[in-house]
């Protein structure tokens, strides 16, 4: 090949060196094939052994003939290539080193190594750029999802082309290095060659896994090149808009430009290229960032890291970026204002910053206040993030913590959840790095703060009343030295005066010399130096401004000032001379230039005293708001705010605030909470505050650890201290808790260690909670507790002796049935002390009156029951002598009836009297053994014989498999095999002999418990007097005793039950005590889970109560009334409404109950079964029911509402029947109430006001997740509206619209209904909530179609509601008749709340007994054969009816002549 006669011009593309244009420009001659390249290439080597670098300009073609064949060549050819042109570039870069110093260089010579650096350099980066797209694609073929054959890709034959990319950038940065201008002629290296080495950088750092770590080299490499472009080159522009672009286009190059800018700054001093890019970047339109949210990300990420690595010039070129503040993406926002956090963190600190710097730090802190409000939530949560760190900096200003402490309070009330989250970690940061206290409690902090205050006034009454006095010759000196600064800055020939003020001359000069006097005293210098000037012209020889011809201009003005001030006012400066408002008087100037006073240092010192605990006691009031709003947030369905919350409450325990204790005690219920993460919090929490007490022994440290305990217990509630014992347990397994504690705990029980009785029943308390952990803690100790606890003392503290009995009961509820399936019960002989003692105490306590002696009675009865052989025995030898001493005390009122009168403490049927405190006892004694019977008949006994069976059966089975061979045990396995598994699978198997030993036990209850012989017979006429009687007994304690009695007494028999639910539910009803109300409440709720059959006809009775009056009694019955309703135990139709109602009572507790209520119905699994629903949850032990189909009295199996309950066989054939129509679908019970809840609560008669009903609906319709039941519900509500009877019920309906999310289906929905409502469109609030709803949807919607949808039915309800106007208009006009008037809401007692029942007027008439189940069924099915009405339903349907799936629901002449005694969902009719 020839050598190069002409000039090497780098092209713009590869093609353009096989083309000439007639110049002398390079041109290549031919390109090779790919055979003749491998001679070539081993041509060029041996040129370049012997000619050096300049052998490419005869081989130029070689390379360029390798680009051109790149793809398809082998990698071997390519390496080659490689390495070849490295060596090339590496040896003229060396002898360039020695040419370019050489002056005496030939012209030919510098054109032939121009040229040869241009050639290198352009085969250089070509190879570059081939081997790079290689790598791309390949890596794109070869991704692995698994990622596997990650080590193969790269390295095939000991090539890598990862490894070769930093020395080849190291080679060109060292080219770059030299002084390449020399082969210009000192001119300016050519742009096209800085441009094509530079680019090589950027197609580099183009690559997304160049940010990894293993390629820091390359990434270092990279940056070092573009440096020396950037420094030698005038590279600057360029570099600007690449590193721009590549920003909006590659979102991995921003932290990589972030660290290379930051080292040009640091190491190359290229400071200027930080403001280029800021500029560029802060010149974007807004606008179209807005529309760029993948190119935006770049940027906003590489001025987050910029700011976070070199703050201090990012400062200094913040004024650009500060437009897009304003901007629409949040992500920009968002860098922007991390950039001002970092510069505030590592640049605006301390406290020696000039004005200027104090001035742009409270700028910056001030826009970030501003955007904790911001319209996005990803803003707010942002800058909350950036004020935590702020304020864990402390560099936050004492000035703005209460500002910025407030408005995180402000944001806990955000509808974001993360910006929820980070509000509770900024409050725990300020809390962490308050500058005031380790102890923020107000009542602390309060009494320091006036007592200060009151000194402060005191130290100004005596420095006041010692100022001394300053004669006005005094006070002139003194402002001597500003008076004539003033007048020679006023009198400079050549001074600006800008913004002078106008002043006016008075007509005379006493009235001009008054005004300058009074300029004077407010220190306006400068004001009275230019009136003088002008009185000096007008007032010319007058007094006091004539002057003397020889002093100059200054020194008169200075004389006539000084005259017209010690001469005007001698006498009213030596007193308080008056003062405007907001000016200083010349004395305070005086005062205030003197620090150096004593009384004036102290005085200054206790102002800033005064300031820091004013502010402290700020703060702490703002720390103690945020406690009230956490605590409500720790119950949110979040995980990460219900965490936050929990550690801020333990944070918050740490400084003091007595509040906090408040939020623990609030977190222990969610110890039970299915979340992993919130128990295991709560566990922390109290790990840190109670498990790592502080002290200097182990015994020290167990004092305070139980002495923190005991103070949580302290007005506990019994909910609280279950929580508490969960944890405790807890800790107690693990082995958390000391001997030392447990051992503590002992000494205070038995009084070794001296400590308060209060102090003592809580160390009982701890002691039970840590049994169940560990029962040997007590069972090791039981005689301890029977003789300290329940010995000779008992008397003296009932309370401890009740605390005892719970802790000992700990051994019997300790250990699970799983465990006791074949061992013996846990019981003791009935001679055991235990119950010698219990009955001394129980016995010796009831003759006497004490208010503890009852729950202490309680206690004693359950633990003897729970742990005695033959409780019975033990408990009616109890009752035995109560009853013996009643009757003893009976007969000596009897004798003394003469000679004393009747007492208020006794009660007296005529005959005879008792204290009002025996019989009080006594009810409850018979009440609580009635109770406990029970239960020990249908838990402890019956557990015990299914134990019994089952070792029978196990031992019966093992003997007869050793008699039986095993070919008898083939066959019958075969011919058993079928039913067996059958019998398995529906979990029946020990069913009927379940069933035998569950009749056993009903009987016993039927027809022994209560007969003549038993002893409890005896007792219940009294129970039944004093119910009946209210006027005769009137004790309030003892009817609420007996009301209670006489519940836990129906508990036994269902017969006795049913005689006496029409006394029981007439007390619920007008008893005038809360308390017995609450109390038949509850006893109502146990019966209808024990006898629901009898209790059923009663339900509307139960829901009546929550509209009671008293407030714990709606409480009382909410909390009842969800337990029930859950357990499917009522019905969830009807008047489930008066649930909805509680959501808008006045008592917060009350609505807290209905929200969880309606929380856990929510989440309550169904499935769908037809029309009809099934329990998830097969329970396979439930209460005895007589079965719907065969009519046998057995325990049940959950069957569908419509079917009933159902023995075991009849459950057993209809799950057989039915399986193929079950479809496992979770449904929505609050979708399938709402149609009800609207019905009852929109009637004007309900008593529910608008306001109210928007309120409850806006809580119901939260619960409505899925479009399916939207668009269900939108045309059941435009049905509705057909039935409406008034303008208030169809402006609910239209509210009740407007709050559901319509998609494009349910915008259809009403299109296909607009008939319905069309009519009622003319109502002002009825159009206003359709146009609220075509608002919602045209946010979301996205198609054309849809908005021209939307379009159209807004159309048409415009032209109703005009030609409904129109109409009216026209009415009124012609017929003179006045339009109808929108109902009016009717006045309520509560305003918020519905109208009480009254049970002062209403007669024992008026409370009739309901019809037994038989009648009403009978009646119905007497109605069934009537023509049915065509009405428009509003069911509680699971589909919609256009939808063809099959239907188990039975129609009305299918439904069986026996009714289901308990339903769980309404009868609908099939049209």
């Amino acid at each position: 090949m020839a050598a190069v006669p002409c000039e090497f011009h780098l092209p713009l593309a590869a093609d353009d060196l096989l083309r000439g244009d007639g110049s002398r420009h390079y041109v290549v001659q031919e390109v090779l094939s790919i055979r003749e390249l491998p001679p070539a290439i081993s041509a060029f080597r041996a040129a370049f052994r012997e000619r050096g670098a300049l052998a490419v300009l005869q081989h130029f073609d070689t390379i360029y003939s390798l680009l051109r064949h790149f793809r398809a060549l082998g990698t071997a050819a390519k390496e080659d290539a490689l390495e070849l042109m490295m060596q090339v570039v590496t040896h003229h870069s060396n002898e360039l080193s020695t040419i370019l110093g050489d002056s005496g260089l030939s012209h030919t010579d510098r054109n032939a190594h121009l040229n040869a650096l241009k050639m290198n350099c352009y085969l250089l980066s070509g190879l570059l750029e081939a081997f790079e797209m290689e790598a791309f694609k390949s890596g794109l073929a070869e991704v692995d999802p698994a990622g596997k054959n990650k080590k193969n890709r790269t390295k095939v034959s000991g090539f890598s082309w990862e490894d070769e990319r930093e020395p080849l950038l190291r080679l060109l940065t060292q080219l770059l290095q030299l002084d390449l201008r020399q082969l210009w002629s000192g001119l300016v290296v050519e742009e096209e060659l800085v441009s094509l080495l530079t680019g090589c950088c950027y197609r580099i750092l183009e690559n997304s896994n160049i940010g990894l770590q293993r390629y820091r080299a390359t990434r270092e490499a990279a940056t070092h090149l573009l440096a020396t472009a950037l420094t030698h080159y005038d590279h600057m522009f360029s570099a600007t808009l690449k590193i721009t672009q590549m920003l909006q286009h590659f979102e991995h190059v921003a932290p990589v430009f972030a660290q290379a800018v930051t080292l040009w700054a640091k190491e190359y001093g290229l400071k200027s290229i930080v403001g280029e890019l800021l500029r560029e970047i802060g010149q974007k339109c807004p606008q179209e960032l807005a529309r760029d949210a993948s190119g935006i990300k770049g940027y906003a990420v590489f001025i987050t890291e910029l700011a976070e690595q070199i703050p201090a010039l990012v400062l200094s070129n913040m004024s650009v970026l500060l437009r897009h503040l304003d901007g629409e993406n949040y992500m920009m926002r968002n860098a922007i204002l991390s950039a001002m956090a970092e510069v505030l963190l590592q640049v605006l600190n301390g406290d020696q910053l000039e004005e200027a710097a104090r001035g742009t730090r409270d700028h910056f802190l001030s826009t970030l206040q501003a955007h904790i409000c911001d319209v996005n939530g990803f803003v707010r949560s942002r800058v909350l993030q950036l004020f935590t760190r702020i304020v864990q900096g402390k560099v936050l200003p004492l000035t703005q913590f209460l500002s910025v402490a407030s408005l995180a309070v402000g944001r806990l009330k955000d509808k974001s959840v993360v910006v929820v989250k980070n509000a509770i970690q900024l409050l725990a940061a300020f809390l962490s790095n308050n500058p005031y206290s380790c102890k923020l409690s107000c009542s602390d902090l309060a009494e320091p703060l006036k007592k200060e205050v009151q000194k402060l006034q005191e130290m100004r009454d005596r420095c006041r009343e010692a100022a001394p006095t300053v004669t006005p010759e005094e006070e002139w000196e003194a402002m001597l030295p500003e008076v004539r600064a003033a007048a020679r800055q006023i009198l400079q020939p050549l001074q600006e005066e800008e913004d002078e003020e106008v002043l006016e001359v008075e007509e005379t000069a006493e009235g001009t010399s008054e005004q300058i006097t009074a300029m004077l005293r407010k220190l306006n210098y400068k004001s009275a130096v230019r009136l003088t000037q002008k009185a000096l012209c007008r007032f010319q020889g007058q007094e006091p401004f004539s002057s003397s011809k020889e002093e100059n201009e200054e020194t008169t003005i200075l004389g006539i000032l000084k005259r017209l001030y010690t001469g005007f006012c001698p006498g009213e400066n030596s007193g308080n001379p008056p003062c405007d408002n907001g000016s200083v008087t010349v004395e305070e100037a005086v005062l205030e230039e003197q620090p150096q006073e004593q009384p004036q240092m102290e005085l200054a010192k206790q102002e800033m005293l005064v300031q820091y605990l004013q502010d402290a006691y700020n703060f702490s009031v703002k720390i103690t708001e945020a406690l009230s709003l956490i605590s409500k947030l720790m119950y949110e369905n979040s995980v990460s705010v219900v965490q936050e919350a929990i550690e801020f409450f333990v944070t918050v325990s740490q400084f003091g605030v007595p509040q906090a204790l408040l939020g623990v005690r609030r977190m222990l219920p969610l110890v039970w909470s299915k979340e992993p993460g919130i128990k295991e919090a709560v566990l922390n929490a109290y790990r840190q505050l109670y498990l790592s007490p502080s002290g200097d022994s182990e015994r020290a440290r167990a004092q305070n650890l139980v002495c923190s305990l005991s103070l949580i217990m302290v007005d506990a509630s019994l909910g609280t201290i279950q929580c508490l014992e969960e944890i405790i347990s807890e800790f107690v397994q693990k082995d958390e808790i000391k001997p030392a504690v447990i051992q503590l705990l002992w000494e205070r029980f038995t009084e070794k260690t001296q400590c308060s009785p209060l102090e003592r029943r809580a160390a009982v308390m701890l002691l039970g909670m840590m049994a169940r952990g560990k029962p040997e803690i007590i069972g090791s100790n039981l005689d301890v507790l029977v003789t300290v606890g329940l010995a000779e003392r008992v008397c003296e503290d009932y309370r401890l002796a009740e605390e005892v009995c719970n802790a000992i009961s700990k051994l019997a509820s300790n250990s699970k049935p799983a465990e006791r399936k074949n061992n013996v019960p846990f019981r003791l002989p009935q001679e055991q002390a235990l119950f010698v003692c219990l009955s001394e105490a129980v016995s010796n306590g009831f003759a006497q009156p004490s208010s503890h002696w009852i729950p202490f009675m309680e206690a004693a009865v359950t633990l003897i029951y729970q742990l005695a052989e033959g409780p019975e025995k033990i408990c009616a030898h109890i009752l035995q002598v109560c009853s013996q001493k009643a009757l003893e005390n009976l007969q000596e009122a009897d004798g003394q009836k003469e000679e004393s009168g009747a007492s208020p403490s006794r009660v007296s049927d005529g005959a005879s009297s008792l204290p009002t405190f025996l019989l009080l006892h006594l009810v409850s004694l018979v009440g609580q053994v009635a109770l406990r019977q029970v239960a020990h008949l249908e838990v402890s006994v019956s557990a015990e014989l299914r134990r019994r069976r089952v070792l029978r059966e196990e031992e019966k089975t093992k003997k007869h498999k050793e008699r039986s061979d095993s070919s008898t045990i083939k066959q019958r396995a075969r011919s058993t095999g079928n039913d067996t598994t059958m019998e398995e699978e529906l979990g029946l198997i020990g069913a009927s002999a379940d069933d035998t030993e569950a009749e056993l036990i009903r009987s016993i209850c039927e027809t022994e418990l209560l007969d003549e012989k038993h002893l409890l017979s005896a007792f219940v006429p009294l129970v039944l007097k004093i119910c009946n009687n209210p006027g005769l007994y009137s004790d309030p304690a003892l009817r609420a005793a007996a009301a209670l009695a006489l519940g836990k007494v129906c508990m036994i028999s269902s017969e006795f039950c049913d005689s006496h639910l029409r006394l029981l539910f007439t007390m619920m009803e007008k008893s005038p005590l809360p308390v017995v109300r609450s109390n038949l409440i509850i006893a109502a709720g146990d019966l209808a889970i024990r006898f629901p059959n009898q209790v059923e006809p009663w339900t509307p009775h139960l829901y009546a109560r929550l509209r009671d009056p008293c407030q714990s009694v709606r409480q009382t019955a909410g909390v009842v009334m969800t337990h029930l309703i859950l357990k499917d135990m009522v019905k969830v139709k009807g008047q489930v409404s008066e649930m909805a109602a509680l959501l808008i009572d006045p008592e917060e507790a009350i609505v807290g109950v209905a929200q969880n209520f309606f929380n856990e119905l929510s989440n309550k699994n169904v499935f769908v079964l037809g029309g009809d629903k099934v329990v998830k949850k097969l329970h396979p032990r439930l209460p005895k029911r007589g079965c719907s189909c065969c009519q046998l009295l057995s325990f049940s199996q959950v069957a569908p509402d419509r079917i009933g309950w159902l023995c075991t066989a009849c459950f057993k054939k209809l799950m057989l029947s039915v399986s193929s129509f079950v479809r496992g679908k979770k449904d929505n019970a609050i979708y399938n109430l709402l149609p009800d809840i609207i019905s009852r609560l929109s009637d004007p008669d309900c008593g529910i006001d608008e306001e109210s009903f928007h309120t409850i609906m806006r809580h119901l319709f939260s619960y409505i997740t899925k479009d399916k039941q939207t668009e269900s519900l939108v045309e059941k509500l435009c049905q509705r509206f057909r039935t409406a009877r008034n303008e208030r019920q169809y402006r609910d309906l239209s509210h009740c619209l407007s709050l559901l999310p319509i998609s494009e289906r349910g915008l259809h929905k009403l299109q296909d209904n607009f008939d319905c409502f069309a009519d009622k469109l003319q109502d002002p609030a009825v159009y206003s909530c359709f146009q609220a709803v075509l608002v919602r949807f045209r946010r979301a919607a996205g198609k054309p179609e849809t908005k021209a949808l939307a379009e159209e039915l807004e159309q048409k309800l415009s032209a109703c509601h005009n030609q409904g106007l129109d109409s009216a208009e026209m009415c009124q006009e012609g017929d003179k008749t006045p339009m109808p008037v929108s109902a009016k809401r009717k006045p309520t007692a509560a305003g918020c709340r519905r109208q009480p029942l009254s049970t002062a007027n209403r007669d024992d008439d008026d409370f009739v007994t309901p019809r037994p189940q038989a009648l009403r069924n009978n009646k119905r099915a007497q109605k069934s054969h009537r023509r049915k009405k065509t009405v428009i339903t509003f069911s509680s349907d699971e589909e919609n009816s256009s939808e063809n799936e099959l239907s188990a629901e039975l129609r009305e002449e299918e439904t069986p002549t026996k009714t289901t005694p308990i339903t769980r969902s309404s009868t609908r009719r099939l049209r």
